[in-house]
């Protein structure tokens, strides 16, 4: 049995792909690994380039059944101590899975570990760290506000300010891009939520590490490079839009609606719809 299992879900991206598995390759951890591709439905030769290129990677072939759905499809059955969710879109720097299983290993209540991302410019990607979005704080991170520079904490929260990005501490939320989890939290938490196809389902599975008694955990430590919507489009597609907001509606209305007034959870649902209208306004003028 592997001391750490990796997943990976891909759909196309094959370039970026490939960069990931050859990070993985060049920078292993210092206990033994095994790497799993699920291809999920991949429109171009993803899956034949890990199946020529990679051959000690496991591949499994899938239609495009949404990415908490494929990766269940591995974690369902990992047996090792260790599974590292990770996406395509990233390449390992030497040393960072072992920093990250170093602070897993650190305190038996650590349940999940983050990392710390950046972008191909250098810049952190501020979405390895977040607290659970407030309805002031998500509407202005979404207008902006938020994350202007020297924005107050109420508004920047989702960034989870209160923690400096190189400091290392128990955050709410990391980033579904870099996923470390330890199997026996995953058996008490139960598998990502698959009503989520696509988006939110990192922030819902975080929500409910917390709430079994799990620590999720920021390590700055470890860092890895993060081509920001290389494995889904920076501009989303229709089906990517409405994706991204029915995900917001489930997040808030299984965790936040319960404990809130009514005219309030109205006043939420309706500012979602107003964002998909825009959303999907924008995206139709730029196909056009």
């Amino acid at each position: 049995m592997p001391g750490l299992e990796v997943i990976i879900v891909s759909h196309g991206a094959a370039d970026l792909l490939r960069r990931c598995l050859a990070s993985l390759e060049r920078h292993p951890p210092s206990r033994e690994m095994r790497v799993t591709v699920v291809d999920s439905g991949s429109p171009d030769q993803t899956p034949d380039m890990v199946e020529r290129e990679f051959p000690r990677v496991r591949l499994i072939r899938r239609d495009n059944i949404g990415f908490s759905a494929a990766n269940n499809l591995i974690l369902a059955e990992a047996g090792a101590p260790a599974v590292l969710l990770l996406n395509p879109d990233t390449e390992l720097s030497p040393g960072a899975l072992d920093v990250a299983l170093e602070r897993l290993d650190s305190d038996p209540e650590i349940g999940m570990v983050g990392c710390r991302l950046v972008t191909e410019s250098g810049e952190l990607d501020h979405a390895c760290k977040r607290s659970f979005p407030t309805p002031l704080g998500a509407l202005a991170h979404f207008t902006g506000i938020g994350r202007m520079s020297g924005a107050p904490e109420s508004l920047a929260q989702y960034r989870a300010t209160r923690l400096g990005d190189d400091e290392p501490g128990e955050v709410d939320a990391v980033n579904g891009a870099f996923m470390l989890v330890r199997r026996e939290a995953v058996e008490s938490v139960g598998l990502l939520d698959q009503g989520y196809w696509l988006y939110m389902e990192d922030l819902d599975w975080c929500r409910r590490f917390w709430q079994a008694g799990w620590k999720v955990f920021y390590e700055p430590a470890a860092t890895v490079l993060h081509v920001k919507g290389g494995s889904s489009p920076r501009r989303r597609r229709p089906r990517q839009e409405i994706a991204f907001h029915r995900g917001m509606g489930r997040f808030y209305r299984r965790f936040d609606a319960p404990r809130n007034p009514a005219w309030l959870n109205l006043a939420v649902y309706l500012g979602i719809a107003a964002k998909l209208a825009v959303s999907l306004a924008i995206t139709a003028a730029r196909g056009r």
